[in-house]
């Protein structure tokens, strides 16, 4: 079976390095650099949502499984929950091995700016490199065959759970001169990040809530509205996302300075995104283990 984990060195296991390391005063000083130098490079890879964002989509799914799924869905994952697998696919852009190098691409589709539904349609299908919506039916079909080993199911659920929220980060469906928002430089509080690290991590992170609160305060949808959420396929969820992508171009220029006043402007679309994930990944999974 895969290992939901990375062979890296832990955040939590540096102070226990740097102990052993200084025990010895002539690696004193490696020590400390390797620390001081190592430690800020992890967070630079940019992720849909962020850790806390697929937790929280993940977590929703989960508190809305039929009895069916719920039961399928452990017996893949066994003790591990749903939220604490679904950031294994942007955790394994680090090994080493370059054994996961071609996922890298299904975690996003670039569109033209301002597309209509024909045209976000018809680039949508005209595209035949492994990508977000593509692989998206690959892994929904894996599920489904009876004949797919449990190893190969263990990592088409992780990667389902893990490219239902990725579809519902607006900026994974963004354009592509700009990667995504990755090249348009902003300040969030008068630090220097990008548009799209803003939207995996910043605005939620700015909220202050762990990923079951944030749930728990989301998850409050009634029964008609859990339905509507849910309605519709897969291209007309990356159509909303893609919608709401055009919004945030046009307010967000180049270098522009955010902070309380975007908080204000993107939170409820941000909430919604997150919610739907959650629903619509428990839809999936409903309908694939009926």
């Amino acid at each position: 079976m895969y290992k939901l984990s990375i062979p890296l060195l832990q955040f939590k296991n540096l102070p226990h390095l740097y102990a052993r390391l200084t025990n010895s005063a002539m690696l004193k000083k490696t020590a400390l650099f390797l620390v001081v130098i190592l430690l800020p490079l992890f967070p630079l890879t940019t992720f849909a949502w962020g850790v806390t964002g697929h937790r929280i989509v993940a977590e929703i799914a989960s508190r809305h499984l039929t009895p069916q799924a719920r039961k399928a869905v452990t017996a893949i994952l066994g003790r591990q929950s749903m939220a604490m697998v679904a950031n294994w696919p942007d955790f394994i852009k680090s090994d080493t091995t370059h054994k996961y190098d071609h996922t890298s691409s299904w975690h996003y589709l670039d569109f033209p700016p301002n597309s209509t539904r024909q045209q976000f349609d018809d680039h949508m299908h005209t595209q035949t490199d492994e990508n977000l919506y593509i692989e998206t039916q690959a892994l929904i079909k894996k599920l489904k065959d009876p004949a797919t080993s449990k190893t190969d199911k263990q990592f088409a659920l992780t990667f389902l759970i893990h490219m239902i929220g990725d579809m519902h980060q607006p900026l994974h469906v963004g354009h592509a001169d700009d990667q995504g928002g990755n090249k348009i430089s902003v300040t969030w509080f008068d630090k220097p990040t990008n548009l799209h690290r803003v939207w995996d991590e910043h605005l939620i992170e700015f909220q202050q809530l762990s990923y079951t609160e944030y749930t728990q305060a989301l998850d409050t949808a009634s029964v008609t509205e859990i339905r509507q959420l849910q309605s519709g396929t897969i291209s007309d969820w990356m159509f909303e996302s893609n919608q709401l992508s055009d919004k945030i171009y046009k307010l967000t220029k180049p270098d522009s300075k955010l902070s309380y006043r975007y908080n204000y402007w993107f939170l409820k679309d941000m909430n919604e995104q997150l919610l739907k994930g959650g629903l619509r990944l428990a839809a999936l999974l409903n309908g694939i283990y009926k």
